[in-house]
């Protein structure tokens, strides 16, 4: 099968219609940021000239498919992505009038208060976003009622007591941060921040992982071969949607703790 058919699904037409060259040229992660983008906006109502925030945009090829397919106005942030190269490549596709690339840590975003209608993350969350606090702070960018949604690789279901023997080859710890639409239901909701509205793990995903790595690294033998014997016992891709409460107020960030060193006294005087 050839590089252009792999890329060909019929679960995801749009994303089949750009050229396999470009996708694999941009690609940043481990799965197809088109067909996750693809699938999440199949459940999240995505307008014209709505503003969203694709955070953790890698190389900013979603954003570029986002901006594209569903007229929405984009701001690509990334940490480790130069956002020079990223706003490049977003002048050639002729769309710098509705993508913007910003580098920003996730946790330092320079965006104004219930700014975004909706803010996506794909295949990225499980890097920054999984303690207990992280909702609260990137909840207060999105308006009242406006959208949060990750989709991206996970487990899907978590492990209990050691790792299953057929994962042993591929694991390190760094696979402990994904976590089961169930896991991402219960630390988003418990919150309060926000409504969920889907949990789902994308069904037979574990093929789709296969199909995108054995047209972007083929060489990669040991995930492949780990993730083909689990055969979707564990491995998958699953979506996460939910909405920011109106009737929640946000806390904002804690700015009354000084700052700036005064010098002082280190002892008690005797």
């Amino acid at each position: 099968m050839s590089t252009d058919d792999r890329l060909v699904s019929a679960l995801f037409p749009r994303a089949s219609r750009y050229n396999p060259d470009w996708l694999v040229a941009n690609a940043s992660g481990g799965a197809s940021s088109l067909w996750l983008a693809e699938w999440l906006s199949e459940v999240i109502d995505l307008r014209p000239g709505m503003r969203v925030l694709d955070l953790g945009c890698g190389m900013a090829a979603q954003s570029i498919f986002l901006a594209r397919e569903f007229g929405v106005q984009v701001w690509a942030a990334d940490l480790w992505f130069s956002a020079t190269q990223n706003q490049q490549r977003i002048r050639d596709a002729g769309l710098e009038e509705r993508v913007t690339a910003v580098q920003a840590d996730a946790r330092a975003l320079p965006f104004e208060t219930g700014f975004f209608d909706a803010i996506l993350c794909i295949d990225s969350f499980m890097y920054f976003a999984t303690d207990d606090h992280y909702l609260a702070y990137l909840a207060r960018f999105a308006k009242p009622d406006g959208v949060l949604a990750l989709a991206g690789a996970c487990m899907l279901q978590e492990i209990e007591g050691d790792v299953p023997e057929h994962l042993a080859a591929w694991w390190d710890p760094s696979v402990w941060s994904l976590h089961s639409p169930a896991w991402w239901r219960r630390h988003w909701e418990k919150t309060g921040f926000v409504t969920i509205e889907r949990a789902e793990a994308m069904p037979d995903g574990w093929k789709r992982w296969l199909d995108w790595q054995y047209v972007v690294c083929p060489g990669n033998t040991v995930e492949l071969h780990t993730v083909e014997a689990d055969a979707g016992r564990y491995f998958g891709y699953l979506r996460v949607v939910a909405r920011r409460r109106p009737d929640v107020r946000m806390d904002e960030p804690i700015s009354t703790v000084p700052t700036e060193y005064t010098k002082a006294p280190l002892l008690r005087a005797e």
